[in-house]
């Protein structure tokens, strides 16, 4: 049984956001991105404290794409060190489920 799987990242700006996941999108890797209205991130970077503004994304794929889909995110992300994490979902809806089989092909 197919299982669900999310990535989360952030961007600098929306476009960014939006082109990254129009790419993994065409190449099958999600199903779905989400971004989120610009956020204030405060994070500790080359041992320094840090803020930035960011648009957040939520992406949608399955658990057999996981890895491949966060290692290309990560090669097409505009930072060089980008931070993208994902997950395996623990329950998803049966119809969820049915469109992130699809996706694989």
């Amino acid at each position: 049984m197919t299982q669900a799987a999310l990535i989360w990242c952030p961007f600098p700006d929306e476009e960014a956001a939006l082109a990254a996941i129009n790419t993994l999108l065409d190449e099958r890797l999600i199903a779905c991105g989400n971004v989120l209205p610009a956020m204030t991130s405060m994070f500790a970077w080359n041992g320094q404290k840090d803020m930035a503004r960011e648009n957040g994304a939520l992406l949608k794929t399955n658990a057999d794409l996981l890895e491949q889909a966060i290692d290309r995110l990560a090669d097409i992300h505009p930072y060089d060190e980008p931070a993208v994490v994902g997950w395996h979902c623990d329950s998803a809806a049966m119809g969820t489920l049915d469109w992130l089989r699809a996706i694989a092909g």
